[in-house]
């Protein structure tokens, strides 16, 4: 009982350092919000629309970002499984891994 006891405590502890920072950082009446941007001056193409993306639609960055990490992966774990079986290696077979 002692054990629980004293882990919970320490639980609540840790708990309350991890809103510490929110409370050494809280502004003292009506602060401004912070805007985030990226400079987007110097890319061009593709890094040109991904940074204007963000700046205008966080929200929209968040979706394709979600919907191209995925689907960058896919096109890269088949390319390479055809390299691996363009080389030999037998992705399909676990005959040499059950020996």
């Amino acid at each position: 009982m002692n054990k629980m006891l004293r882990s919970k405590w320490l639980q609540a502890i840790l708990f309350g350092l991890a809103l510490l920072p929110t409370r050494l950082l809280a502004v003292e009446g009506s602060g401004q919000a912070i805007v985030i941007v990226a400079d987007s001056r110097r890319y061009t193409g593709w890094q040109a629309w991904w940074t204007n993306l963000y700046n205008e639609s966080h929200a929209g960055f968040a979706l394709v970002t979600v919907l191209v990490i995925p689907t960058i992966g896919l096109i890269l774990g088949k390319l390479t499984g055809w390299l691996l079986a363009r080389t030999g290696i037998n992705l399909k077979s676990r005959e040499l891994a059950e020996r």
